[in-house]
């Protein structure tokens, strides 16, 4: 009779497994969305929560909040209308990137800049200002520094910008911002990295890669040490098209820093 009763049970455990609904395709998709702007959020939620209270002290932290709290708010923007993994992905590389103008922020103020951020695409290969350097260009004084300073308030955390790599550094003005907000380079550019960046240490490129942008198979010395950029942030930028979600959807010029 236990017997019986055990093979009943096990037998009804059977046809219970057997008739259970399958996850589908599509349901699995569903979970990983969900999941990933999930992630999204719980990045962008952390950078707002910087934005709002950190309080700067001088014009360099100033500008590096204005921009952080224009990553949060574009951020958030690209949530509302994620539909694709790939979407809300690039919502957590823009909530990401306003991270490292919080980290900017606080160094500007001799604060203890925070927790390691993961690194944004192509970061390592675009390196970063490792000397002041200072040059004239169409009839104004250019600087870039390693340093944040009431004379370079403007930080870069270092990536791609229209295509182009743009070291990661402090810099008297924002020499990038028309290419950001219009996706296009002026003429001048490619002479105005070359006055300011040839030789100098940080950053493995010459003006010709600067103009034509990282090429597969260049200089594998740089590939190799920037192999982990989209790896450590947890995702692949090939995952996704940037058409619909262009870093040049947001504009930085139009970011004032009175309004902290």
């Amino acid at each position: 009779m236990v017997w019986l009763l055990l093979l009943l049970v096990v037998a009804i455990v059977v046809i219970l497994i057997v008739m259970r609904p399958k996850a589908t395709g599509r349901d699995l998709v569903a979970t990983e969305l969900e999941d990933a702007l999930a992630d999204a959020r719980r990045d962008n939620e952390r950078l707002g929560g910087q934005v709002y209270n950190l309080v700067p002290s001088n014009d360099a932290a100033m500008q590096a909040l204005a921009d952080a709290s224009e990553r949060h708010t574009a951020a958030g923007s690209q949530l509302d209308q994620a539909k694709t993994i790939a979407q809300a992905r690039l919502a957590k590389m823009t909530a990401i990137e306003g991270l490292y103008y919080i980290r900017a922020a606080r160094t500007a103020m001799n604060m203890d800049p925070g927790p390691a951020i993961p690194k944004l695409a192509n970061q390592n290969r675009a390196g970063h200002v490792t000397e002041p350097r200072t040059i004239d260009y169409e009839g104004r004084r250019l600087t870039a520094s390693p340093h944040p300073s009431t004379t370079t308030p403007n930080y870069y955390p270092g990536g791609m910008v229209a295509g182009r790599p743009v070291p990661a550094g402090w810099y008297s003005e924002p020499w990038w911002r028309t290419a950001l907000t219009t996706g296009a380079w002026t003429l001048g550019s490619t002479l105005l990295f070359t006055s300011l960046f040839t030789g100098m240490p940080g950053i493995g490129y010459d003006a010709y890669t600067f103009e034509h942008g990282f090429q597969d198979g260049y200089d594998t010395g740089i590939r190799d040490s920037a192999q982990y950029d989209d790896q450590s942030s947890g995702y692949d930028q090939s995952d996704f098209d940037q058409g619909d979600y262009d870093n040049t959807s947001y504009d930085n010029g139009g970011i004032d820093g009175g309004t902290f």
